[in-house]
């Protein structure tokens, strides 16, 4: 099983903040002879709907000297975990949960916001000293 990110806390207890309740931490992800960890699987019954929401959230903290190492292997893992999950998971959505910081700085780069567009890239703001979240971007 894969180490938690340094933010994996915060993000839990921001989305546990907005209230979402986690039901899988790490979520294990199965399909045929793949086992992948994503971080969180998280739930929210809504008042309209009997079944709820369901939400796999992938935390990236961005740390490394590389960013755009960072940022292309967030993506990879993002749609890989994506096709899986639309077959062993349908109707789910996946958020990449990203700082509050990193979204400002990094993802507010045009060429950024174009590959994230491109790729229809959920992210889930957050800011981390407040364990809040910030935006929802669909």
């Amino acid at each position: 099983m894969p180490a938690k990110d340094t933010y994996h806390d915060a993000v839990k207890n921001a989305l546990i903040k907005d209230g979402w309740t986690i039901t899988a931490d790490p979520y294990t992800i199965k399909y045929e002879e793949l086992q992948l960890f994503a971080d969180l699987l998280a739930e929210r019954v809504v008042e309209a709907q009997r079944d709820g929401e369901q939400i796999i959230v992938e935390i990236k903290s961005f740390l490394s000297r590389s960013q755009m190492r960072d940022f292309e292997s967030a993506l990879g893992q993002y749609i890989v975990y994506r096709t899986l999950l639309k077959y062993i998971l349908p109707g789910s959505k996946i958020y990449l949960a990203i700082g509050q910081d990193i979204y400002q700085s990094f993802f507010a780069q045009k060429a950024i916001k174009l590959v994230v567009e491109e790729n229809n890239i959920l992210l889930v703001v957050v800011n981390l000293n407040k364990e809040e979240i910030v935006q929802w971007i669909s």
